[in-house]
């Protein structure tokens, strides 16, 4: 390989090195998790069913709230902070916080626990989103992900 060669190619890692950590301090924007602290002295203000599924770094879904007695399907889009993986988890739980339905909207810190290897089992995940909504969800994943704990995930209502 010729030094030209060598050189293109070690500014090319570089440069996507570069955007690797652009990535994650970016997603130092959104706050961190909620943990059980979070909701110490809350009550329930509705509940949340969840499919979620991961494959190749990203992550999608759907679920349901429940709020005030009316139900609303919602959909869910993100990125695994990590490598990634493939699986699925499925979830439901209850939500603090909620005042108004469009603060269910937004964007989502998701706390899946500790950074390494997960593998099919229980799933928690505490997820919190910048109007300050908390989810505290709890189920069933099968597959593996490599993750650094959290996840970055938006959740829109479906029309």
């Amino acid at each position: 390989m010729t030094n030209a060669r060598f050189n293109q190619i070690r500014g090319v890692c570089t440069w996507l090195a570069g955007v690797g950590l652009l990535s994650l301090s970016a997603c130092g924007t959104v706050q961190p998790p909620p943990t059980a602290q979070s909701i110490v002295g809350l009550t329930p203000v509705g509940t949340v069913t969840m499919t979620e599924v991961v494959a190749a770094g990203m992550t999608g879904g759907t679920g349901s709230l429940t709020f005030q007695g009316r139900t609303y399907p919602f959909k869910v889009v993100g990125t695994v902070v990590g490598p990634g993986g493939a699986s699925q988890v499925q979830a439901s739980g209850e939500v603090y916080r909620l005042n108004r339905l469009s603060d269910f909207e937004g964007a989502y810190s998701e706390g899946t626990g500790q950074a390494g290897l997960a593998t099919s089992g229980k799933a928690e995940l505490w997820m919190q989103n910048q109007a300050g909504v908390i989810m505290h969800l709890t189920g069933a994943s099968e597959g593996v992900v490599f993750s650094l704990g959290r996840d970055e995930v938006l959740i829109e209502l479906a029309n």
